[in-house]
């Protein structure tokens, strides 16, 4: 059987006001020519439709006409609800969709889904389990407790449920799960909001084991594969929704597997989407300019930091946004800022990096060998150990 995963889609989301509208639109087309082209059996939707509980209406229809389009021909959708979905919004036209092979999942159930591959014959069996938050299960979990108390239980309960989902996998059927979560070990970025990533709410890999084959994981926008029972993946969103993205290739995630088999992976990457860059001048505003006159990144959206020695005026500001349409913040950074921001630095920074920077320094550039470090943290352990002067050995 082959699988399409994707996930984190974000339909109605913007960057500072943008409209990623049209964006989106190509992805839909671009995923559906990937569906046809590799034939794909089933197409598995790990969640985060929509960015918010009421998106707009040509986000709704976006992803309807989606659906439709991916279902052509009687290939199995399932889709879960993530966490910035409504989850009843998600699966409210079951009753339309279901017989056309679409399924949408909306709360955490017990049920797990079943699919028949039209190509092949197979069935597959998914342990589908939307985002689940205290609220969406139902229950408190654990009181007054602290974080680390919390996370286990969340873990535990997360953990039951899968058990739950997977009890209908058998040595015939491909099994399958899916789930919207963060797991210990994933990376995350900053445009995965609001869901506390980490915390509390993070879930042990231990807690997916429920004996499938292949779990499709949505929530982090980074693709990416989570140590664990089976092949366990993040396939990321499609689009670069932060600057904390800027610089990821972008793809969904084709699988290969049959009853009892190991599954094997191909990460197909997505030319849909305006880049996400960051630009960081240090010869002030000619610079910047020169950088626009040569089309430098024309197509993308940009964060542009530039360092300056005169305050930036309205005039230079707005003549930059009118210069290129896809500049999105404008930072100035000016040396007596440079020094507040160096020694913030400097005061998260662990002591051997202070030691090998100022080593650095003072030698032009020499890296210090690890044996001088490894001495040095020594020596400085020894004299915060050294009593004050009227304490008791």
């Amino acid at each position: 059987m082959r699988i399409l995963h994707t996930g984190d889609w974000h339909l109605g989301r913007t960057l500072e006001g943008r409209s990623r509208q049209k964006e989106q639109e190509q992805f839909i087309d671009e995923l559906v020519e990937i569906a046809d082209f590799h034939k794909v059996d089933l197409i598995m939707m790990a969640g985060d439709v929509y960015d918010s509980v009421n998106p707009p209406a040509a986000s709704e229809q976006l992803f309807y006409e989606a659906a439709a389009r991916l279902t052509a021909g009687g290939r199995p959708l399932v889709v879960i609800a993530g966490n910035h979905d409504q989850p009843e919004r998600v699966s409210s036209v079951s009753p339309l969709v279901l017989s056309q092979g679409i399924t949408l999942v909306g709360l955490p159930t017990s049920e797990p889904v079943t699919v028949h591959a039209t190509r092949t014959g197979e069935i597959a069996k998914i342990a589908a389990l939307p985002y689940p938050s205290e609220a969406r299960l139902g229950e408190l979990l654990a009181g007054d407790s602290g974080e680390e108390e919390l996370r286990l239980a969340y873990s535990a309960r997360v953990g039951k449920l899968m058990q739950l989902l997977g009890r209908e996998f058998t040595p015939q059927t491909v099994n399958l799960a899916m789930s919207h979560i963060y797991v210990l070990g994933g990376v995350e970025s900053d445009s995965e909001r609001p869901i506390q990533v980490g915390g509390a709410y993070t879930v042990d890999p231990s807690a997916l084991a429920c004996g499938a084959q292949y779990t499709a994981l949505g929530h982090l926008h980074r693709a990416q594969r989570v140590k664990g029972e089976g092949m366990i993946r993040y396939s990321g969103s499609p689009l670069a929704y932060s600057f904390s993205e800027a610089g990821q290739a972008k793809s969904v995630t084709l699988i290969d597997v049959a009853p009892g088999g190991e599954p094997i992976f191909e990460e197909i990457y997505l030319r849909c989407g305006r880049p996400l860059v960051r630009w960081s001048s240090t010869g002030g505003l000619q610079e910047v300019y020169n950088w626009l006159d040569e089309g430098r990144d024309a197509s993308a959206f940009i964060d542009l930091e530039i360092r300056l020695n005169e305050a930036m005026s309205m005039n230079d500001i707005q003549r930059l946004r009118k210069s290129r349409e896809g500049i999105i913040h404008i930072r100035p950074i000016y040396p007596q800022m440079e020094m507040e921001l160096e020694q913030t630095s400097r005061s998260r920074m662990p002591v051997q990096e202070l030691f090998r920077k100022f080593y650095q320094r003072q030698t032009g550039g020499a890296e210090p060998e690890d044996s001088l470090i490894e001495l040095f943290l020594q020596l400085t352990e020894e004299e915060r150990r050294q009593p004050e002067e009227g304490e008791e050995n």
